[in-house]
């Protein structure tokens, strides 16, 4: 086994580790949602919508921001005991938004009678689907095994090519040099052919017209830093727009800008709005398999990569010179 600190191996495995308790968790409320009685209701909400969801961002004060995403906002009646209530879970599963909102706006229609499995203690607690998504564990027991065999498989090449490094350039002490640059560089690199590969697939996605939005002023606080009573003030707008796929409508962000005076802020966003205008309309290529997902410049994602291929370029190059020129 490479000679790796145990920490390494643990802050590597770490992500893994919470999805399998996340999955563990979800498992066991499904296991219970099995025993919930079942009642006929009736879907009286059938509209997708916009909400702010948080998201962590440690460079902020209080430690997330908000974003907007879509949502199938699915709205049902039932009735426990003579006593009419009504929920919009859908399933057990916790839904992070922008997500098979057409198909669960297609399965749930309003007005169709539909099938409602409630807790028996809080009756106002409520599901439409109570179990998982088939084939959940044997997914997450195969990303599990591919997870590992990369963790330890790369600490295990890293380790050797050290080894064989270290007794094949001038600078035996320069080979873990070399083999972090080279490691950053391939990084990079698959980091650039993943998003190439996006814009390419997004320059072929349906165009639809969309209408550019822009948001109020949001001030907040950035994340402290060490002996600084409160972090620096700062003054944010976002940029998003709106469209519409197959009778579905949706909202996506373009842009955020942020500055520490409003006055900043509003040149940094007046350069933005330059393209894009409040309220202008703009071509939105949206992905037919996730129309959650869009883009307003598929090629400006790709010039993106080149930057990223640049930079991974220059990585191998470093990796290069330390190897022959570092003696």
């Amino acid at each position: 086994m490479p000679n790796l600190p145990p920490l390494v191996y643990a802050m590597l495995l770490a992500p893994l580790a919470l999805i399998l308790i996340a999955a563990i968790v979800k498992t066991w409320q499904a296991r219970e949602a099995r025993s919930w009685p079942q009642v006929a209701g009736k879907v009286i909400t059938s509209v997708a919508e916009v909400r702010e969801v948080k998201v962590s961002d440690d460079e902020r004060e209080d430690g997330f921001r908000t974003e907007s995403r879509n949502f199938a906002n699915v709205t049902y009646e039932y009735a426990v005991g003579g006593r009419k209530l009504s929920c919009n879970r859908i399933s057990i599963g916790e839904d992070l938004g922008n997500f098979q909102v057409a198909e669960k706006l297609a399965k749930y229609p309003a007005g169709s009678i539909v099938t409602v499995y409630y807790n028996p203690k809080h009756p106002d607690q409520a599901v439409l689907e109570r179990d998982l998504p088939k084939g959940l564990w044997g997914c997450l027991g195969i990303g599990s095994a591919i997870v590992i065999a990369i963790i330890f498989g790369s600490a295990f090449g890293l380790n050797q090519s050290y080894q064989y490094l270290a007794h094949h350039i001038g600078r035996p002490d320069l080979a873990g040099l070399v083999i972090g640059f080279g490691a950053f560089g391939l990084v990079i690199a698959l980091m650039a052919w993943a998003v190439q590969r996006q814009a390419s697939m997004a320059t072929r996605w349906p165009v639809v017209p969309g209408t550019i939005k822009l948001s109020e002023m949001e001030e907040y606080h950035e994340a402290s830093e060490p002996g600084e009573a409160r972090g620096v003030e700062m003054f944010a707008r976002r940029v998003s727009y709106t469209y519409s796929y197959q009778n579905v409508r949706y909202t996506n962000e373009c842009a955020r800008v942020a500055a520490e005076t409003p006055a900043a802020s509003g040149k940094m966003l007046e350069r933005l709005m330059a393209r894009y205008q409040d309220g202008a309309t703009v071509e939105v290529r949206v992905n037919p398999d996730n129309p959650a997902e869009a883009t307003l410049d598929a090629r400006g994602d790709g010039r993106f990569a080149y930057v990223l291929w640049g930079i991974a370029a220059i990585f191998a190059a470093l990796a290069v010179f330390v190897a022959t020129r570092g003696g």
